[in-house]
């Protein structure tokens, strides 16, 4: 195959510029590699966040010609080589170096969410539906591509108002879970602002996992909100 060009940044919070490096392509090749390869024989300096190479860890989130990836699931053969391939840190988080960002806000995030709390005197018994409701949500890998992809997040920057798709849905797990006895909706309206949310599902465009985010978990976690809050039926009673 033939070689490919990698415009990639390299800066960071201060600013930073584009880069074009030449790589030659080889079969089976994701844009990770391409990166380690730059790392090797060009640029040993490059900064780039990975782990196991094998879309689980979710460490090496970035974004390929603009849109939010894993560099190790985005195969090469998959690309228009015959341009320059784009490769740039998640834009909704502030760069450290050249394709790492500081992603620390989102573990702020999780603080908030109050973990499970088992109903007292439950049996610990559950339907496999009920398994299953709650299991997709459980595959989530914490890449952050769908907080990256979020425009509440990405071009409106409401991290004190909003906290992301990635924790919608771990807050779905939680309140679907049949065992579960804790009531998160105040927080979903108030803290997490899940209003803001208007159902692009650009996220789960990007999900590696391919989660359903919008209608598996946005939607009936909108809908809960919208029942306790806003109801006029439940505000009479």
């Amino acid at each position: 195959m033939a070689d490919a060009t990698l415009r990639v940044f390299r800066g960071d919070r201060e600013g930073g510029k584009a880069v074009d490096y030449q790589v030659p392509v080889t079969e089976g090749m994701v844009v990770l590699d391409a990166i380690h390869s730059i790392q090797a024989h060009q640029a040993p300096d490059l900064a780039v966040r990975w782990n196991c190479k094998a879309a689980k860890c979710g460490s090496c989130s970035a974004e390929v010609n603009g849109k939010p990836r894993l560099m190790c699931k985005t195969r090469m053969d998959a690309l228009p080589l015959e341009q320059p391939i784009t490769v740039s840190p998640m834009k909704a988080f502030p760069v450290i170096r050249d394709l790492v960002t500081d992603v620390s806000w989102n573990y702020k995030v999780n603080k908030k969410i109050p973990p499970f709390q088992p109903r007292p005197g439950v049996k610990w018994k559950m339907e496999q539906r009920d398994v299953d409701r709650v299991q997709e949500f459980r595959k989530c890998i914490e890449c952050f591509l769908c907080q990256d992809v979020c425009h509440v997040l990405r071009d409106h920057d409401k991290k004190e108002q909003f906290g992301g798709p990635r924790f919608f849905v771990r807050v779905a797990a939680l309140e679907m879970h049949p065992l579960d006895g804790l009531d998160r909706t105040r927080l979903l309206k108030e803290e997490l602002g899940i209003g803001l949310c208007n159902i692009t599902k650009c996220c789960t465009e990007v999900c590696p996992e391919e989660i359903h985010i919008t209608d598996n978990a946005i939607i009936p976690l909108k809908e809960r909100v919208v029942d306790e809050f806003y109801d006029p039926v439940t505000m009479i009673v």
